[in-house]
């Protein structure tokens, strides 16, 4: 058997494409067919975008600060050979093309309503992508995977992974899943639950929440109009913001809206308060740009009521891949200091190419997203540095939720440059999602920094629209996967010849 699975991990990468495709770090929602080809181009892995001092982080990087990734044999010390050749066969699996095309092809078939379809394939796909990237499907088998990680100096964010409500029923059930899962974080261990996370869709009916956008966007072309219904917090548009989803003045909330509305407000609200009771930081999940200002004007009023304190409770999510973002995050940050809001935010680079590239075709506008990858980058880089300082000043905490290895390196050189302390405070961490960039989480926790996989959890069935997106997301980031195959594969092949040599 061992010398059977040497020579398996002896082949050649070519089992697995390892080609970068053209958007490293995001996937798309909307996954149709009709869906026009994505517009980032290929990069190598190794030619990352040189930032020049004064507009982002320093380019020199301070070679002591920066975690060290090489070392297979020490990242993955704390995991067993049987965890490991787990990881290794299931990045295999959904690295491999054809197999995730077939996957995401049956997952969306018309004949997951039938049962006898449909069983088998969610056993299957439980036991593969689902056990990869998920933490379960109930509150306790996420609590197991929890505890696991913190074995290996790890943090969850733990995630009921339900969104796109359609009326305030389901809203409602969502949030009383979304207040289990926070109360039954005072049974873990104090500080292995690092954040609580919800998407405003799940708490706020979808259809409100294109309305509610598409009034902030008039708005925000037209001044003087008044929305009644408004509570004045940070600026949520900048100049530079897309308003082609507003092509005519639409209709005022109408009262049964309003109502609505204010029951949204209030589920957040409620979820706040559970949170801060156990003192557990509530993350906001960012969504696509056509529901984006409603989810940001509902997280920036829960700045104003819960973020008063040097401590805040509530994060909201930057996505670095939007054009806007960082004028957006310039001019909201700047507001929060004024107000005596402190800033929290998780960057991340962005999860809806796709369908915002197809949105924008479809009304014949620029996209809303960077044409080029190194843009993305680049912009990435700049909101990171800006934050860091402001972390370096008291100001503002920051979830770096990123897989891009150089983003890693500028930013952990930056943090040892402002003295930044790792540990202890809380206001500097990195993310990861949950069953990818392993190696890069394990090395950042070796040196010293505070990292969290990002947990979701769930029924399957429910979960599946985020599998296809992480599906869809890993074909764009071969590189990463690639990384952490090959890291794998060499700690393996040293295990393998030490129990063939008996030592």
């Amino acid at each position: 058997m061992a010398s059977w699975m040497l020579s398996f991990l002896r082949q050649r990468n070519g089992r697995v494409s390892v080609k970068r495709h053209e958007f490293c770090q995001t996937t798309s929602r909307n996954l149709s067919s009709s869906s026009k080809p994505l517009r980032y181009v290929s990069v190598a892995a190794s030619s990352a975008p040189k930032i020049l001092q004064g507009e982002s982080m320093n380019a020199e990087i301070n070679a002591a600060a920066v975690p060290k990734f090489e070392d297979a044999e020490g990242l993955y010390s704390g995991l067993t050979t049987k965890e490991l050749i787990t990881s290794f066969f299931n990045l295999h699996l959904i690295s491999y093309e054809p197999i995730a095309d077939m996957g995401m092809k049956a997952l969306r078939s018309p004949l997951m309503e039938y049962a006898p379809y449909r069983v088998p394939l969610l056993q299957a796909v439980k036991r593969t992508v689902f056990s990869h990237f998920c933490a379960g499907e109930s509150v306790a088998e996420a609590f197991s995977t929890l505890n696991r990680l913190q074995t290996l100096g790890l943090k969850g964010i733990l995630n009921y992974g339900m969104e796109d409500a359609t009326d305030n029923a389901a809203c409602d059930a969502n949030l009383n899943q979304f207040l289990t899962t926070v109360d039954s974080t005072a049974l873990l261990p104090p500080g292995s639950v690092s954040f609580a996370c919800v998407k405003i869709t799940a708490i706020c009916p979808l259809a409100l929440l294109e309305r509610i956008s598409y009034l902030l966007r008039w708005q925000h072309r037209h001044p003087n109009v008044t929305l009644p219904w408004k509570v004045e917090t940070l600026p949520i548009l900048a100049p530079s913001s897309p308003t082609h989803h507003t092509s005519s003045a639409p209709e005022p909330l109408s009262p049964a809206e309003e109502t609505d509305l204010n029951l949204a407000e209030q589920r957040l609200f409620q979820l706040c308060r559970a949170c801060e009771a156990v003192s557990l930081p509530l993350l906001v999940d960012a969504e696509y740009v056509s529901v984006q200002p409603a989810i940001d004007y509902f997280t920036y009023k829960a700045f104003s009521e819960f973020n008063r304190h040097r401590e805040p409770l509530v994060y909201g999510t930057l996505q670095a891949y939007l054009k806007d973002s960082l004028p957006r995050l310039m001019e909201a940050s700047e507001s929060a200091q004024k107000q005596g809001i402190s800033m929290a935010l998780k960057l991340v680079r962005g999860a809806y190419i796709t369908r915002e590239n197809a949105q924008a075709d479809s009304l014949g506008a620029p996209s809303p997203v960077h044409s080029l990858i190194t843009d993305t980058h680049r912009c990435y880089n700049r909101c990171a540095s800006l934050l860091l300082e402001k972390v370096a000043k008291g100001e503002a905490s920051l979830l770096l939720a990123t897989h891009n290895l150089e983003s890693v390196k500028l930013a952990t050189a930056k943090a040892e440059e402002l003295g930044i302390a790792r540990k202890g405070e809380g206001r500097l961490q990195f993310g990861q999602v949950h069953g990818m960039a392993d190696s890069l989480s394990l090395a950042l926790v070796k040196a010293g920094f505070e990292v969290s996989k990002y947990l979701p959890f769930g029924p399957v069935e429910k979960v599946i629209p985020y599998l296809l997106r992480r599906a869809e997301e890993n074909r764009g980031m071969l590189s990463t996967s690639s990384r952490d195959i090959e890291s794998i594969r060499t700690e393996l092949k040293r295990r393998i010849r030490n129990l063939q040599f008996g030592l």
